[in-house]
């Protein structure tokens, strides 16, 4: 992957690293995200009891013996600032304790767990963490941390709340100001996950007792003097204690991380690992991959094989160590006396654990090891470290940090700077314009740095009690001046404090600013995870608080469960209710200045609600957040916004990777203006006789899940409703029979009436799919089949499979009969297909049943190949050839008018109701025909991701991503045109990696016009025009230089110069609009203020050139 992102470094150096460097880091695949899921009602109310750890275990992180050290002897602190007891939540506290004792809570954790895995989750619900200074950075990582769920999260910090912490610090209110952060702070923590108990540490300061710091696994620092940092940073390093120390000045932060020596990393990257086919493998070791597939490995990686023939020593040996030698081969080295490779053969990429050594902070202080955050800015890091260090001193000697936009402390903090600069053996060049914005900003407090930098922080918490991911490694600096203002001053007394709310965000860009934003009216489209964080942001900056100001929030979506991860605005008693006024409540109560700015709407955006998101809404918008987890939505969303000129900020999430980007009217592409590669698909052939991986036994069984439940129910719904769908259905052309088979199957031959006969029909699926469909495909190609050049026919990907024989007591093969029989139940609307019926009955009924004798069918084709054509299409027969028996099928249904009444029920997938049946039947069904195939089975955790197209995420990914939108909105706001100073970004934490560029510009183009050449953006421009006659209209272009050959309007074409006068005669003198309606026979909607027109066009060469759309304006 490395290599990958240098490659797209390099290219994209002169110009926009765009869409290259999300596909490097696979952030562009934060489009493919998957529709919102309706959810069920289904919270327990429950009594959350505080309780105490005396102790903790023991982390397997794969450090030297001795570097985790378990502090038995150091008893917890007895303080716990834990939820009321009349708090309602998930789950009782008999959940609780299972979760102390290694189980996880999926319906919490679901998206978490397909992120880090169950082993990394359970390393951290077995971790203690410490987080000092609760300012808007700390809180941030305290609110991610406990979202993500560790043993225990104790806070510190004595200092009083004063009303500057409000720029950034969300769990603080006016009435909090005066007393210690973290005693008010603590219990708003604690309500965000009831398994991670929330404590204060008890002292006043971190360094008079260094002792009780033995006993957590991790100490974040923020805010802490640098002497302080010093004096921790050498206890942990010595006691094995990991240390992350993060601080954010203004529009400017930095991250430390020590996680000691010999520390052992067991996922660096967090991809799943690779495999594949092989084709080859000859005497020198190099492997080629099967038909010319991209093996995805890269120098270095260790695989294992299976299934080689010939070379069997290769077959489950130890790891090997490749060199790539090329896109479709690879060297595993020297295979001497291994033999000749036959054929056949699996490769798998095995995860090798990565050691690493960390320096501690006084080493690091003197000669930094930093992560670049930004290629375009390659020279700050070394000067912010000297820069950051010379802050610390001027505190250290004027017991304050330099004044907002102070010259003499900026002189003072310069001149430090430029001291340390020219010690040591690296001399580092000083731009001091940089180190005096750095001191004009020291006490300025940002929400969405404190976003970005807390969940960086936090992921590198989790990272380091995990062993997941790779750190960094040790620096990272990172800013974001391009945010600074230019269309208001910034002066000493304009960035003076307040006494406001917003003296954090004064102290950067200063009062006049602050009445900018206040008065912005912004459209939040979704209120989910990004949704949450972006509104949280909003209420901390003061967005929308002014007289002119509004927020507009469409979703919805109710919360579930599993919501309540990452969507942090959310408690459990919030389940079943709508996102939208939910998030709204919250952050009018986290922001009383927000209370009447808000306005919820319950609506998807969509082209079905532009009666309610009419040309009014859009024009009175200032610009649009997208906050949405589907493609399809937010193309919409993007399409509208450039329709309305209005600017954009989309962002997206998978996993740990994200990305942002900036739509900006007139100046960059659009969203929808690059696209992601197609969701991968496989052939058919592939599904129903040759699979070869579990991914295709997944996607089969989801096949079957449709035409066992949903399918044919609606069919027959079709049937007994619409009076003529016999006659319908026989206009078909090579489905009628299949049809009409399923109509009769579930009204008559195979209707059940009672759950035995769904057990029976359950137990009949099974002996069809995997034993009779497998014995007639073995009919077709035996095992020993060859192709026509004389190749086995089993080979490569294609795997012989072998029947199944039925055993009730296999609990695969019983869980397909369990859940089949349920679902099929569910169907008729039958009571007694509960969980309620016992294993013993589901037994006793099978063992009853007669299963007849299969007997291969000789006539039966089966198509061998992809590129072959089907031999059971139609191929154009009439669906009249076979009449006799299409009559005989016919005569066969029961007449419509003796089911009035009769409705079948089609099951609607919901992949996170565990209790329905439907992972199950996918799990069971998906991992019996890998048992077919000898192909390695999935659980119920990997199927129910892979089925339902789970899109993983994590609340530090949001929170980052989100803070990057929100710096974006910044420059928006201040109406910046020059495209430069804006920032597209892509991360990848697991990596990590961080990557920035400028957005790519808008396509333009030219015509020539009477007046000479003429440049259009071909996104952005259009040509608006009244409400003229057809004649006028053709006239007005023609004035241009431009000759209108056709014009069209949706699917109606108007105008076509090649249409005979008299066709053209009663159209010319009629205006557009009358035009419209009189061809399309449609009257223009009431609420739509404008038409579309396209149209071709020759400029003055007379050839065909690209103009932009007419808008034509009603005035209604």
């Amino acid at each position: 992957m490395i290599r990958y992102i240098i490659e797209a470094v390099a290219a994209a150096a002169k110009s926009s690293l765009g869409r290259l460097l999300a596909l490097a880091v696979g952030a562009e695949s934060t489009k493919h995200a998957t529709g919102v899921n309706h959810m069920e009602q289904n919270g327990v109310q429950a009594q959350c009891h505080s309780f105490t750890i005396h102790s903790h275990a023991d982390i397997a992180v794969g450090v030297t013996p001795g570097k985790r050290k378990a502090s038995d002897e150091h008893v917890r602190p007895e303080k716990r600032f834990m939820m009321d007891n009349n708090m309602d939540i998930d789950g009782s506290a008999v959940d609780i304790g299972q979760l102390k004792n290694g189980d996880i809570d999926d319906s919490l954790y679901s998206r978490q767990l397909y992120v880090l895995g169950h082993e990394a989750m359970r390393r951290m619900g077995a971790s203690h963490i410490l987080i000092a200074g609760l300012r808007g950075l700390g809180v941030e990582i305290a609110k991610n941390i406990a979202l993500a769920g560790v043993k225990s999260l104790t806070l510190f910090d004595p200092e009083p709340a004063a009303i500057t912490d409000l720029s950034s610090q969300f769990f603080l209110h006016p009435d909090d100001v005066g007393k210690p952060r973290a005693a008010v702070t603590a219990p708003r923590v604690a309500e965000l996950n009831a398994y991670t108990p929330v404590s204060v540490h008890p002292s006043k300061s971190l360094t008079d007792n260094m002792e009780d710091l033995r006993q957590y696994q991790v100490i974040v620092l923020t805010g802490a003097p640098l002497k302080d940092q010093l004096t921790i940073s050498e206890f942990a390093h010595i006691h094995g204690i990991f240390l992350v120390v993060a601080d954010v000045f203004g529009l400017f932060g930095s991250i430390f991380t020590d996680f000691g020596e010999r520390f052992s990393i067991a996922d660096p990257t967090g991809e799943n690992p690779v495999s594949g086919i092989v084709a080859a493998i000859d005497s020198e070791g190099l492997v080629s991959a099967l038909d010319e597939s991209r093996h995805g490995l890269e120098d270095g990686d260790y695989v294992t094989f299976s299934e080689v023939q010939g070379m069997t020593a290769l077959n489950d040996s130890a790891p090997r160590k490749i060199a790539v030698k090329g896109p479709y081969t690879f060297s595993i080295g020297d295979v001497s006396g291994l033999g000749a490779y036959e054929r056949g053969g699996l490769y798998t990429q095995v995860k090798m654990p990565k050691v690493v050594d960390f320096e501690p902070l006084s080493k690091q202080l003197k000669k930094p090891s930093i992560l670049e955050s930004d290629f375009a800015k390659f020279d700050r890091p070394q000067q912010l470290h000297l820069g950051f260090q010379a802050l610390h001193a001027f505190k250290d000697k004027h017991s304050h940090w330099p004044r907002p936009h102070n010259d003499k402390d900026a002189t003072s903090v310069l001149q430090i700077t430029r001291d340390m600069a020219g010690q040591g053996d690296d001399k580092v060049d000083i731009d001091e314009k940089l180190i005096r914005e750095l001191s004009y900003q020291a006490q300025g407090d940002l929400s969405p740095m404190a976003a970005f930098f807390g969940g960086l922080a936090a992921q590198e918490v989790l990272k380091s009690v995990s062993g997941k991911f790779h750190p960094i490694m040790q620096w990272l600096y990172f800013d974001s001046l391009e945010s600074l203002p230019t269309s208001v001053k910034r002066s000493e007394d304009l960035c003076r404090p307040k006494g406001s709310r917003y003296d954090g965000q004064i102290a950067v860009f200063g009062a006049d600013f602050q009445e900018k934003l206040a008065n912005v009216n912004q459209f939040l489209v979704g209120a989910g995870a990004i949704g949450c964080e972006m509104l949280k942001n909003w209420a901390l900056i003061g967005l929308a608080t002014g007289s002119k100001g509004n927020i507009s929030v469409a979703d919805m979506d109710q919360i579930e469960k599993s919501n309540l991860n990452r969507q942090f605005l959310f408690r459990p008693k919030d389940v079943g209710k709508l996102k939208a006024d939910c998030a709204a409540a919250a952050v009018q109560t986290m922001n009383p200045e927000l209370k009447g700015k808000i306005t919820t709407l319950r609506d998807r955006v969509g082209s079905e609600t532009e009666h309610i998101f009419n040309e009014t809404f859009w024009e009175g918008l200032d610009g649009v957040t997208n906050a949405l987890d589907n493609v399809d939505a937010r193309q919409y969303v993007d399409r509208r916004c450039v329709f309305f000129r209005k600017p954009l900020v989309d962002s997206g999430t998978l996993g740990t990777k994200g990305n942002s980007q900036v739509v900006l009217p007139r100046l960059t592409e659009s969203y929808s203006s690059s696209q992601d590669p197609p969701e991968q698909s496989f052939p058919q052939c592939t599904l129903r006789s040759f699979p070869n991986k579990i991914e295709h036994t997944i996607a089969w069984a989801k096949e079957k899940f449709h035409q066992y439940f949903v399918g044919p129910p609606e069919t027959v719904n079709l049937y007994v409703a619409q009076s003529n769908y016999i006659e319908q259905t026989l206009k078909q052309s090579g489905n009628e029979i299949p049809t009409l088979e399923s109509i009769r199957d579930f009204l008559v031959t195979e209707k059940p009436s009672n759950f035995d006969d769904c057990i029976i029909w359950a137990r009949q699926q099974f002996e069809k799919e995997y034993n009779n469909a497998i014995r007639q495909l073995l009919y077709n190609f035996p095992k020993d089949s060859t192709t026509a050049s004389g190749a086995p026919f089993w080979s490569g990907p294609k795997r012989a499979p072998d029947p199944l024989k039925f055993d009730a007591n296999n609990t695969t093969h019983l869980g397909f009969v369990v859940a089949t029989a349920n679902l099929h139940a569910f169907n008729y609307g039958m009571a007694g297909g509960s969980d309620e019926v016992p294993e013993a009955h589901y037994k006793e009924v099978m063992e009853n049943m007669i299963i007849p004798e299969f007997s291969p069918n000789p006539t039966v084709k089966i198509q061998a190949d992809e590129n072959e054509p089907d031999p059971n299409a139609q191929n154009g027969k009439s669906s009249f050839d076979d009449n006799d028996e299409l009559e005989k099928l016919v005569s066969s249904l029961p007449p419509r008018k003796s089911l009035m009444g009769f409705k079948l029920e089609p099951v609607e997938f919901e992949k996170d109701d565990d209790t329905n049946h439907h992972i199950d039947f996918i799990t069971a069904a998906s991992n019996l025909r890998a048992q077919n195939y000898a192909i390695a089975e999935a659980d119920r955790h990997k199927t129910k991701f892979i089925a339902g197209k789970i899109i993983p995420a994590i609340a530090t990914t949001t929170a980052l991503v989100t803070g990057l939108v929100v710096l974006e909105l910044y420059k928006i706001i201040d109406g910046k045109d020059d495209i430069e100073q804006y920032k597209n970004g892509f991360v990848n934490l697991a990596l990590p990696f961080f990557g920035f560029s400028e957005p790519i510009a808008s396509p333009k183009g030219k015509y020539l016009g009477k007046e000479g050449e003429v440049t259009i953006d071909k996104l952005w421009d259009r040509f608006e025009i009244e409400d003229i006659t057809l004649r006028e209209f053709l006239d007005h272009f023609s004035g241009k230089g431009l000759e209108v050959m056709m014009l069209s309007s949706g699917v109606s074409l108007l105008y076509a110069s090649f249409y005979p006068p008299n066709k053209l005669k009663d159209r010319m003198g009629l205006k557009l609009s009358q035009l419209v309606e009189t061809i399309s026979k449609k009257p223009i909607p009431d609420h739509q203020k404008n038409v579309i027109f396209e149209m071709t066009v020759e400029d003055q060469t007379e050839e065909d050139v690209e103009v932009p759309y007419v808008m034509l304006k009603l005035h209604k």
